[in-house]
């Protein structure tokens, strides 16, 4: 039976890309479904524009923009965090939600994002089913939710911990350093902790994964070894999900139409990754003496007053290179402005690795293009995505140095040759080939994750039914 089930993104443009995929799964197995996004209220448009973007290019996935939550709703004192500002928001907005939710003819379920843990509370309210897609690994899912009963007996903060090895069920080794930075500010560990304690509550987490690529992590998940003492909900594998493309011409897809097959490293580190100039410039100065080619988005560096969500202006190309690189370069390298079209890029037969910031979109459009991974993470959960993709799944390599102060030009100047030119670059490219291979086979019908997808269909329909007799 065809059910109306509301998907709940929350704000940026990492989590809205890959659950307007989700949405688009849910309609082509014959459910309703609409996308509540929320306004963030940021002077930038940067998620405003995503949200036209979207609207336009999946005409079939119905979008409705919430209202700003009450004015006094977020009356507490301003955190200085931008992270706790989005918890903060997001918890304002669940009045707007419910309102919404309400006055809808019908609803069966609510698919939230991770940050909109606060939610739970208006399903519960309603009475509806309440899920999570989890838009990053199942690794990832399996060290956070382990992370609250870990901390409970560490009297140390994260930030005093070190290189301290911490271990995870059915994850990699970890040391402490690896934890997103963030959580070394303590409002943020609290809340980020509270979101992961709440999530088990939820009746199932849908994964952005495969579960070939992380098999040790998804059993650990499904034999309930990261939430001890508590029942596990259920895990869907349901990945890779990701964009079609569909980009707008660009002059760089022009470029690599005349460069050779699999000959071009592509350089990009997502929305909100910058370097120092000092930073640009020795990762042209690597580029330049591989002698491979290459095509590199590069994006201003941040001043010290920038504010989430402030946009960037253009970069001056010629202020930022070393002088002469351009110049010397033209013709095996492209140095673009801001953005480029990164899944069309990626796909491209002229493309041969991705050096990448490890965002879980990144990684998957890089893994499901087939390409070496040159892993230099920046922010967020992405130095954990590093140990995963290097490590757990082998599918990359580290770029020494990036959480030092700099990356030396001759680190980028060895690794691109390595990953171009060695045995150990094309082994690395056999073993990504192969994982290319088994995502596709996943999402066929009969593969893994789309039957997981069937079974979450079959059991969100179970707890449809279960919600309802509770309730009469």
């Amino acid at each position: 039976m065809k059910k109306t089930v509301v998907l709940y993104p929350g704000v940026g443009v990492g989590h809205l890309v890959p659950m307007v995929e989700v949405a688009k799964l849910f309609i082509k197995h014959g459910q309703s479904v609409i996308v509540a996004v929320v306004d963030p209220q940021v002077e930038s448009t940067d998620f405003s524009d995503a949200v036209v973007r979207a609207r336009a290019s999946n005409p079939s996935v119905a979008f409705h923009v919430l209202p700003p939550p009450p004015a006094d709703s977020n009356s507490d004192s301003a955190p200085t965090h931008p992270v706790v500002q989005i918890f903060r928001l997001l918890k304002a907005m669940n009045a707007p939600l419910l309102d919404f939710l309400r006055s809808l003819p019908s609803v069966d379920a609510l698919v939230l994002d991770m940050f909109c843990v606060d939610a739970q509370d208006v399903a519960s309210e309603l009475g509806l089913p309440v899920y999570y897609f989890y838009a990053s690994a199942a690794a990832d899912l399996a060290l956070f939710l382990n992370l609250p009963s870990k901390l409970a007996g560490v009297k140390a903060k994260i930030k005093e911990l070190g290189d301290s090895v911490i271990k995870f069920p059915g994850v990699p080794p970890f040391k402490a350093t690896d934890l997103p930075e963030v959580m070394h500010n303590d409002e943020v560990l609290k809340a980020i902790l509270g979101m992961f304690d709440r999530m088990p509550d939820s009746d199932g987490i849908l994964i952005n994964s495969v579960e070939s690529l992380e098999t040790r992590a998804v059993r650990a998940l499904k034999d309930g070894l990261c939430v001890p003492g508590r029942a596990t909900p259920p895990v869907y594998c349901i990945g890779p999900l990701v964009s079609g493309g569909g980009g707008k011409e660009h002059e760089c897809l022009r470029w690599l139409d005349a460069q050779p097959d699999q000959s071009v490293v592509f350089l990009s580190f997502g929305s909100m990754g910058t370097f120092p100039v000092k930073q640009l410039q020795e990762i042209a100065t690597g580029l330049e003496k591989s002698g491979q080619r290459f095509l590199w988005v590069v994006r201003s560096p941040r001043n010290p007053d920038y504010k989430y969500g402030d946009s960037l202006p253009e970069p001056d190309l010629d202020a930022l290179m070393p002088e002469g690189f351009l110049e010397r370069t033209k013709g095996r390298g492209l140095v673009v402005k801001s953005w480029a079209p990164q899944v069309e890029v990626l796909r491209h037969r002229a493309t041969g690795a991705f050096m990448t910031h490890c965002g879980w979109n990144s990684t998957l459009e890089g893994i499901t293009a087939g390409l070496p991974l040159l892993c230099w993470p920046l922010y967020a959960e992405q130095r954990v995505n590093k140990v995963h993709i290097v490590e757990g799944m082998k599918l990359g390599v580290e770029m020494r140095g990036y959480n030092e102060e700099l990356v030396k030009g001759v680190e980028v100047e060895e690794k691109v040759r390595w990953v171009m030119a060695s045995e150990g670059g094309n082994a690395l490219r056999e073993r990504v080939t192969a994982a290319k291979v088994a995502a596709a086979e996943a999402l066929k019908e009969g593969g893994s994750s789309y039957l997981a997808f069937v079974q979450f269909l079959n059991d969100m329909g179970t707890s449809i039914v279960a919600t309802v007799s509770e309730l009469t």
